[in-house]
C-alpha cells in the first residue's frame, strides 16, 4: 500500500465527508493504493455516525473510536500502530490541511529519501494575537533547544516513513515534537514543506491559550529525556556532586578560618553562627538529594523493559 493518511478528529461531523472526498478525488488521480484512518477521539457530535457511512461508501476509510476524550497524542499514536501504508500522512479534520498537498510530500519521502517532512504554514489565516505570535516563539523556542531548523513544529500536516511512526511512541500532548522525538529515535533526516493554510470552514478550534503552557512544559520534558532518558544518573549526578563539593568546601573553609584566628588570638565568630554556614549546608543537603534522585533514577532505568531497546536500521544474516 502506498500511503497511509491518519486524521485525528474530535467534533468534526461537517467536514468529514468533503475531507473524505477530497482525499479520494486527489488519490484516484494519482493512481495511489491508500488507506483513510479516522482516529474519533471521543467525538460528541455525530462525527462517528459519519465515519461509519463514509466506510460503507469507500472501503478505503476506516475509523477507531475512543470510548472519550484522549487528546491528539494518543489518536495519532494509535493511528501510527494500525497504519500499513509505506508513507504516513497525517492530517487534521478541519479542512485547513489541503489534501492536494499530499502527492508533494509522497515523492519527497520516497524520492528525495526523507525521513519524515513536516509541513509548513508559512501564510496562516488564525488570530495573530491568540496564534500567530505565540506560535513564532513556540516555534523559535524549539529550534534553539532540539537543533531542527523547522519553522512550523506543530502543523498537523506531515508525511513520515512507515519505519518512523513504527519506531516512536507518542503520548501526554508530545505531538508537538513528532520531529524531535524521531530524530532521538535516529531519524535525522527531517525536511519541511510550504503548504497551504486555509481557513476554518466548519465548528470551532479545539485548542486553547493552555496548550502554549502546556507546550513549553513537554518541551522541558522532552529535551530532559533524550538527554538523559536512559543516563539520569549523568544529569542529577554532576550537578548533585558539584553542589555538594561546593558546600562542602565553604563548611571547611569557615573551620578552618575559625581555627586560624583561634590560634592567632584574633576575634572569631563561631561558624554556625555565619551566614555562609546555612549556606554551605543547604548546597550540600540539595547535592546529597540530586545524587540521591539520580541514583534511584539510574536504577529504575536500569531495570526498565525497554533498557537494552535499539533501533536497527539494517541486518545481514
Amino acid at each position: 500500500m502506498n500511503i497511509s493518511v491518519i486524521i485525528p478528529l474530535y467534533n468534526e461531523e461537517e467536514s468529514l465527508p468533503e475531507l473524505a472526498a477530497w482525499i479520494k478525488r486527489v488519490m484516484d488521480e494519482h493512481q495511489y493504493t491508500y488507506e483513510v484512518l479516522m482516529v474519533d477521539d471521543g467525538s460528541t457530535d455525530n462525527s462517528w455516525n459519519v465515519v461509519c457511512n463514509l466506510h460503507q461508501e469507500n472501503e478505503c476509510v476506516k475509523g477507531i473510536r475512543f470510548r472519550r476524550n484522549y487528546g491528539k497524542s494518543a489518536a495519532l499514536n494509535t493511528g501510527f500502530e494500525a497504519c500499513q501504508g509505506d508513507v504516513v500522512i497525517t492530517m487534521d479534520a478541519d479542512l485547513q490541511d489541503s489534501p492536494d498537498e499530499i502527492p508533494e510530500l509522497y515523492r519527497m519521502i520516497v524520492e528525495d529519501g526523507y525521513d519524515l517532512v513536516s509541513g509548513w504554514k508559512k501564510v496562516r489565516y488564525d488570530s495573530k494575537i491568540a496564534k500567530n505570535i505565540p506560535s513564532k516563539f513556540f516555534n523559535w523556542t524549539t529550534r534553539r533547544m532540539s537543533g531542527i531548523k523547522l519553522h512550523d513544529f506543530n502543523c498537523g500536516l506531515k508525511a513520515y516513513r512507515k519505519d518512523v511512526v513504527k519506531s516512536i511512541e507518542v503520548y501526554s500532548e508530545m505531538h508537538r515534537y513528532i520531529p524531535v522525538i524521531a530524530k532521538w529515535a535516529g531519524f535525522s533526516k527531517i525536511g519541511e514543506k510550504v503548504v497551504v493554510h486555509q481557513k476554518r470552514k466548519y465548528g470551532v478550534t479545539k485548542f486553547g491559550i493552555d496548550r502554549f503552557v502546556n507546550g513549553y512544559l513537554d518541551l522541558l520534558t522532552i529535551s530532559f529525556m533524550t538527554r538523559f532518558g536512559k543516563k539520569p544518573m549523568h544529569a542529577f549526578g554532576v550537578w548533585g556532586s558539584l553542589a555538594f563539593i561546593v558546600g562542602f568546601v565553604c563548611a571547611i573553609w569557615l573551620l578552618i578560618a575559625k581555627l586560624v584566628h583561634q590560634a592567632h588570638g584574633l576575634p572569631y565568630r563561631q561558624v554556625m553562627d555565619q551566614p555562609l554556614f546555612g549556606i554551605a549546608m543547604l548546597a550540600m543537603i540539595l547535592g546529597f538529594m540530586m545524587f540521591l534522585a539520580g541514583f534511584l533514577g539510574e536504577l529504575i532505568a536500569r531495570n526498565g523493559s525497554d533498557r537494552n531497546k535499539y533501533l536497527i536500521s539494517d541486518k545481514l544474516e
